[in-house]
């Protein structure tokens, strides 16, 4: 069976919307996939300002801006399709939404961006809320994209993607995955008090040196002895870790290699849950935003036991998205699409609320 969808992403780093089509091939339970086009959209400064200021609004404000949002990225896609020549070609689209709040303890996860008006923009079936069945479930509702490096890319044991936050996943007798620190979310602050955008490269970081003050510091935060699962809310890199970095001061250079030397660190103290790590020559999958930090790459080469690969620059940019697409064919099948041994809910579940666009 062959799937064509479409994916879209907004990650924690604010730096774009990632829209993606892909097309899937499912025989005999064996799972395919070709990333066929993907653009990462850039957000006008209106709309990075709005989605920044989310969760200081009012309800009324709240739910005012989840509508336009939905409506924002379903005119979005339309662009995308007649940009690619797609019309006619996509089965479902799955949309992950902008995360604003999540509170897995309270049984709570926010993502805006609704559905119904993604589907009205569009005409096409929408999935979207992905994580909210999980959630209500008693999991974390995250990470969620391991379902699909399960189906395809099982060929790695650990797969790491770095974008506002970094995430580990690791394939074992149990599939298991977690969010292990805040990684471009902090970066891009730190690039931002700079006049830059992003660190390009992790030149900015190379030129600084290692605070040690500041590394402990950073290391000791209560989050990092937790056990899985666990995540993490888009909060914890501007309202915990970044204000550790102002007040122990420096020179911007010296805070964003401090901060590459601590997402290097975490990922080691991550991958040495597993007990297979360092035993044998198993490699690290590379993705996300953070996959183009030449420096941080450099650094993990350096640090980590095994051998770290970066795909090519489609898997890199937007795996996750691609994966969204993914979880929208899942639901369309009523097949799982969330694991359980994942997140801790209760059970695997076929999470994401369906938004039928097209004419009945």
């Amino acid at each position: 069976m062959i799937y064509r969808a479409i994916g879209i992403m907004s990650g924690s780093s604010l730096d774009g919307l990632d829209i993606v089509f892909a097309e899937f091939h499912e025989n005999g339970g064996k799972w395919q996939f070709e990333i066929r086009q993907g653009d990462c959209l850039a957000y006008p400064p209106e709309w990075r300002s709005k989605l920044e200021q989310a969760v200081t609004l009012s309800a009324r404000e709240y739910q005012l801006l989840h509508t336009d949002y939905g409506h924002y990225i379903g005119t979005r896609v339309n662009a995308f399709i007649d940009r690619h020549d797609l019309h006619y070609k996509i089965a479902v689209i799955g949309s992950h939404g902008h995360t604003t709040f999540h509170i897995p303890e309270r049984r709570m996860t926010g993502q805006i961006g609704d559905g119904a008006a993604i589907a009205a923009e569009t005409g096409l079936p929408v999935v979207s809320d992905l994580r909210a069945m999980d959630v209500a479930l008693g999991g974390q509702g995250a990470p969620i994209v391991p379902i699909g490096e399960q189906l395809l890319l099982s060929d790695y044991r650990y797969l790491l993607n770095i974008g506002g936050i970094a995430n580990l996943s690791v394939k074992g007798n149990v599939y298991r995955a977690f969010d292990i620190c805040a990684a471009n979310r902090v970066l891009n602050l730190l690039a931002g008090e700079l006049g830059k955008d992003y660190d390009e490269g992790g030149a900015l970081a190379a030129g600084g040196v290692v605070l040690d003050a500041l590394l402990e510091e950073l290391n000791a935060l209560d989050y990092y002895r937790l056990g899985g699962p666990k995540s993490l809310a888009n909060d914890f890199g501007t309202d915990t870790v970044y204000p550790i970095l102002k007040k122990n001061g420096g020179p911007v250079a010296d805070q964003l290699r401090t901060y590459v030397e601590h997402i290097v660190q975490q990922v080691a103290r991550a991958l040495e849950t597993d007990a297979g790590y360092g035993q044998d020559d198993h490699q690290l999958l590379v993705t996300g935003g953070g996959a183009l930090n030449d420096f941080l790459i450099s650094r993990m080469k350096e640090v980590l036991k095994l051998t770290v690969i970066v795909p090519d620059e489609k898997l890199v940019l937007y795996k996750e998205a691609m994966i969204m697409a993914l979880m929208a064919v899942l639901r369309w099948r009523e097949e799982v699409n969330v694991l359980s041994s994942v997140t801790g809910a209760s059970r695997d579940s076929a999470g994401g609320a369906m938004w039928l666009g097209t004419q009945m």
